[in-house]
């Protein structure tokens, strides 16, 4: 089984199969703007909660460890203002 789309609700992301059936829901507590669903493929889904990005299966399952999200590129640009002043 594979994803077929996955769409977020509220604080959940519902993934369905590629006949619009439900297959599971995973959590993403949205404390922050950026907070949320990031993206999906046929295996996974990328869902960041925080500074980390977390993949999920098919199954809802967590794949491998979490990764650091990007920062915006607006706060990599005062970043580097700051250090060249």
């Amino acid at each position: 089984m594979s994803i077929g789309y996955a769409v977020q609700k509220g604080t959940l992301i519902y993934i369905y199969d590629h006949n619009g059936k439900q297959i599971t829901s995973v959590s993403a507590p949205g404390r922050w703007p950026e907070d949320g669903l990031k993206g999906f493929s046929p295996n996974a889904i990328n869902v960041q909660k925080g500074t980390l990005i977390y993949h999920y299966d098919e199954t809802g399952h967590m794949i491998g460890r979490p990764l650091p999200a990007q920062q915006p590129t607006h706060a990599n640009h005062q970043t580097k203002h700051l250090l060249s002043a």
